[in-house]
């Protein structure tokens, strides 16, 4: 068995080609908030440059709010077109074809310094928020369609992975000790071109999906060599194909979304993907990261670094989260991680709350934090973007991860939109809203998540479909930890 399951070079390549976008968000995320006073004072020039005045500070900060979260809002409108491309053009192909996004948002942020405009700086952002809703659907898509089941949620895992290394190496690089400096920023925020440039020198010679193929496109002799090249071995090959043409003879080669909605297999599934979703988005996650610095400011000279911090257990706890996810299970790592992010955010509101008569307990402050960031990325972080793959047939499956983006993506910008002023109205209470999204969560995912661990793609439709004639909770494997 260890032997059927070990992957081929074909297989590592095609999926470390893959998390190269993911690194690129990642990078993104991670390299603004260092020199965003050197960046503001840049759309402050530009703005002198053209009127002689300074601009007011309010309109600079609300500018800066802009060019951060338009991200978000750009990564809205790209969830849109994942569908329409994954269906049209191939889950490689699409990757292929949106990875120009990419490349043309670092090239407006590398000449926006060189021409003296805030605007196409805030227009690089915007299209690499498109890049952003679009890929982070397609990679989790491609990646489990050519994994193997048992390592089906592993390698799905990597996404994140990518993701938190490329957050902690933006953090890095934008340090003023590093690139985050007057002269250097701009090439920094174009940095992100080297693993954009490297996908397009080896997606090309990475097979496409062989469900894709066979399922939605009916080439059987095509799907036959990519799964061969896939597997390395005739034997696996032949029982995988098999597995696919048993799963083609249940579905239909592709839905509209009014089907995708309607369907009355698919509405438990959508549900449990709202679920999952809004609550790993509505924990507290996101406005930790984004409002971590201001917290540690408070308290400590170095936050920066203590920041920095935030982003090494970041991406410690992903890799913990890809050796358990095919060893505890996507249920178990989930139900844990939220129990834990709504203790950890009770306890914050605890702490902040007293920390103005205990200044001693700063130290607690940074290590709930720090548990908080471990407890999201242990499951719900890196869950949250792949569990609707494994929930949905294949023709579903494309606008169930188009879902998964807009919900992700959504719930990051009305957090992002929301928390500020919800921090002024409720102090350290709004920490507790978090801990009841994250204990909603849980108690959702404990009584209708089904453990999709080591199970194919069939044998988990077979349980919604069931749910067109009995109760979803009378079947087996929906309270199972195994």
């Amino acid at each position: 068995m260890a032997s059927q399951q070990r992957p081929t070079a074909t297989l590592l390549t095609s999926i470390l080609a893959v998390v190269l976008s993911s690194l690129q968000i990642g990078y993104h995320t991670g390299n603004v908030n260092a020199p965003a006073k050197i960046i503001e004072e840049f759309f402050n020039h530009t703005w002198r440059s053209r009127h002689n005045q300074t601009m007011a500070d309010h309109s600079l900060t609300l500018l800066w709010s802009l060019s951060v979260s338009i991200k978000d809002f750009g990564a809205l409108l790209g969830s849109l077109g994942v569908k329409y491309l994954a269906d049209s053009y191939g889950r490689r192909n699409s990757i292929l074809i949106v990875n120009f996004l990419s490349v043309a948002a670092a090239c407006f942020m590398f000449v926006s310094k060189a021409c003296q405009s805030f605007e196409v700086l805030i227009l690089g952002r915007l299209v690499f928020g498109l890049f952003c809703g679009l890929v982070m659907s397609l990679n989790p898509l491609y990646i489990q369609e050519v994994s193997p089941t048992k390592l089906r949620g592993a390698f799905a895992t990597l996404n994140q992975v990518s993701l938190a290394a490329g957050t902690l190496v933006g953090m890095v690089v934008g340090l003023e000790t590093v690139l985050g400096t007057e002269d250097h920023w701009a090439m920094m925020l174009s940095l992100s071109l080297i693993p954009a440039l490297t996908q397009y020198l080896l997606l090309p010679f990475c097979p496409e999906s062989p469900r894709y193929l066979l399922i939605n496109r009916g080439e059987e002799r095509r799907a036959e060599t990519a799964l061969l090249r896939l597997r390395g071995r005739e034997d696996e090959m032949l029982a995988e194909l098999q597995e696919m043409k048993e799963e083609a003879a249940h579905t239909t080669s592709s839905i509209t979304i009014q089907e995708f909605i309607r369907k009355r297999s698919y509405k438990q599934p959508i549900l449990i993907v709202l679920t999952v979703n809004l609550g790993s988005q509505l924990s507290g996650f996101n406005a930790i990261i984004n409002y971590s610095t201001r917290m540690f400011q408070a308290s400590f000279d170095e936050a920066k670094y203590l920041t920095l911090g935030v982003g090494v257990v970041n991406l410690t706890f992903t890799l913990v989260a890809f050796f358990l996810m095919e060893r505890a299970g996507r249920r178990k790592l989930l139900l844990t991680g939220f129990i834990f992010i709504a203790g950890c955010n009770l306890l914050m509101t605890v702490v902040d709350s007293v920390l103005p008569l205990l200044p001693q307990l700063r130290s607690l402050q940074v290590l709930l934090v720090f548990c908080a960031v471990s407890a999201y990325e242990l499951g719900p972080g890196p869950i949250s973007w792949f569990i609707a793959a494994e929930l949905f047939d294949q023709p579903g499956r494309p606008a169930a991860m188009a879902f998964t983006s807009l919900l992700n993506w959504g719930g990051k910008f009305v957090l992002a939109l929301l928390f500020p002023p919800l921090l002024k109205l409720c102090g350290a209470y709004v920490f507790l809203l978090f801990s009841v999204a994250a204990l909603l969560a849980f108690t959702f995912t404990w009584s209708r998540l089904p453990e999709t661990k080591g199970r194919t793609f069939d044998q988990i439709a077979e349980e919604f479909r069931g749910a067109e004639s009995i109760s979803l909770l009378n079947s087996t494997g929906f309270h199972t930890f195994t």
